[in-house]
């Protein structure tokens, strides 16, 4: 997507990604880019908390935009396998200790409410998994018979216990892994890849 935007618009939008790890360090990054007039996404990709951590307060702060006011030209986006980005067992100890459980539990929930959209990637029916797989394999020009494809897919899913856009991905890198066709995606290809991954976002 971010390529796409700057195919569109050269230079338009400005990709930085952060670790986990250096959450911290968001408001001196927030500072340097205040600056910067050409906008900005902030990527982190598996963001979570343990029960030690303390940078959450951080991060809420930072969401929140804090006395200064989150730059009009950042957004921060995040995957989680989390829905809340915290573990459920350092949740229910600070209900268990704090004065007022309540007001405790809210603090720890209250992250995830400062992201203003959420999208979720859910199981989706087998008709849309077979579509995803289908669109991939035609992407990458796999030499296998429609017929044959389905079948191993719905194997494969069934084997996994799961559908979804990156089981259906797993699959592919496998199936192709077999078939000795290397997955490059240049020119005409890569876009309809980028079709594919766009409704198998849609799809779940």
């Amino acid at each position: 997507m971010h390529g796409e935007a700057n195919r569109r618009a050269p230079g338009s939008l400005a990709l930085v990604e952060i670790h986990r790890e250096d959450i911290a360090t968001l408001p001196d990054l927030l500072l340097g880019l205040r600056e910067q007039r050409r906008r900005t996404l902030i990527f982190c990709d598996d963001l979570s908390f343990e029960r030690e951590d303390t940078d959450y307060k951080a991060l809420k702060s930072v969401l929140d935009g804090g006395i200064e006011g989150r730059p009009e030209h950042v957004l921060f986006y995040a995957t989680s396998n989390r829905r809340h980005l915290m573990p459920r067992d350092m949740i229910e100890n600070e209900r268990q200790t704090a004065i007022n459980p309540s007001e405790a539990t809210e603090e720890k929930v209250s992250l995830s409410d400062r992201f203003g959209l959420w999208i979720g990637f859910h199981n989706c029916a087998q008709d849309d998994f077979l579509a995803m797989v289908e669109g991939y394999a035609a992407a990458y020009g796999l030499p296998i018979s429609t017929e044959a494809l389905q079948a191993e897919a719905i194997e494969w899913s069934v084997t996994r216990g799961a559908r979804s856009g990156r089981v259906a991905f797993q699959f592919i890198q496998d199936l192709a892994g077999r078939l000795g066709v290397p997955l490059r995606a240049g020119g005409e290809v890569a876009r309809r890849q980028s079709a594919v991954l766009r409704e198998g976002a849609l799809g779940g």
